[in-house]
């Protein structure tokens, strides 16, 4: 069966640009469309769609606001549209925050014979919506016991897909300040990972930012990944480094889990320890395989915590994961592990 897609937008143009995308993929059927919310929860009620595809800015009604209520009444898998600018990264952030799995960019301009990256990742993304278990998730009131961390040659390294800004919030309220140098790769939009890393800082222990080419990594710091961009650790030295790259798509994605999986595996090996969290598809297996071969300490999320379990699926499948837990017990292992790598 199909996934039925219901299109809210208050811009025809942007209904018939989404239709348009839809219509390339037989797996996926647009059971209708809406201008506004209004129409929406009726159309809901009549057609039963699988996914909801929604527009934060519309008229009579803003799509956080229906978000909400419709989380509140009829909660169901939804991929929030936003602009891509930082305020519409702000949003798209709190559009995560009441219930919605997903967020894109709206698409901009005519699309051409081929379907483009976002048409692509538009698609993938209602796909990864449509398998979710809608959940919301809250962090721990507890803290995770600081251990001691007082070398700079220790690595975390963290990817994640869909449900994994709220994965990530729960681990990093549990982080204590002197955390091993962390990167992470959350597949995201350009913009709207600036405003999840603040987010993300304002609840940790430790630093969090959006990372920048060249920045050193060091204990007290996560460095995510910038949407659009791959992140890479590089060996400078005794330091660790990291590197952007405006390379091709791996694995449909960009930031890619395996890019930076395997380019840890590289510089770190066994003093890094891996951990893949929720989300569709098959980002991070290759990557976490190579950091296993290493010697690196390497965490999966288990299915029942996962939102999406195609990710540490296939991982495990492919041989290199170590430990396999649900989402509250990961920040303890994944600090304990980084603690005892090996020099």
């Amino acid at each position: 069966m199909p996934t039925r897609v219901l299109i809210v937008d208050d811009s025809a143009t942007v209904r018939t640009m989404l239709s348009r995308i839809f219509a390339t993929d037989p797996s996926i059927e647009v059971v209708g469309t809406a201008p506004d919310p209004f129409v929406a929860r009726d159309q809901i009620v009549a057609l039963k769609p699988d996914v909801l595809t929604l527009d934060i800015e519309m008229p009579r009604m803003d799509g956080l606001t229906f978000l909400s209520k419709l989380m509140r009444h009829w909660p169901m898998p939804v991929v929030v549209l936003s602009s891509l600018t930082p305020e519409g990264g702000d949003l798209a952030m709190q559009a995560l925050a009441l219930g919605a799995v997903e967020v894109m960019c709206k698409p901009q301009g005519h699309l051409g014979g081929g379907l483009d990256e976002i048409a692509v990742r538009i698609i993938d993304k209602v796909k990864a919506a449509a398998l979710a278990r809608v959940q919301r998730l809250t962090a721990p009131a507890a803290k995770v016991a600081p251990p001691t961390f007082n070398a700079t040659h220790k690595v975390l390294a963290i990817g994640a897909s869909t449900g994994g800004t709220q994965a990530l919030r729960h681990l990093f309220a549990q982080v204590p300040s002197n955390i091993p140098g962390t990167v992470l790769c959350q597949h995201m939009p350009a913009n709207f990972t600036a405003s999840f890393a603040r987010g993300l800082n304002e609840i940790a222990a430790c630093e969090v930012r959006e990372a920048r080419d060249g920045d050193a990594l060091h204990p007290g710091l996560a460095l995510l990944a910038p949407g659009d961009r791959h992140l890479l650790l590089t060996r400078s030295g005794a330091r660790y480094v990291v590197r952007l790259s405006d390379g091709p798509l791996v694995c449909r994605q960009r930031p890619a889990v395996d890019v930076l999986f395997k380019s840890v595996a590289r510089a770190a090996g066994r003093n890094a320890t891996g951990v893949i969290l929720t989300g569709m598809g098959n980002d991070g297996a290759d990557g976490m395989r190579e950091l296993h071969e290493t010697g690196a300490h390497t965490i999966a999320q288990d299915e029942k915590s996962c939102v999406v379990f195609g990710m540490p699926r296939e991982a495990i499948a492919a041989g290199g994961v170590d430990e396999t837990l649900p989402l509250d017990r990961i920040a303890a292992s994944m600090l304990s592990a980084t603690a005892e790598a090996a020099v």
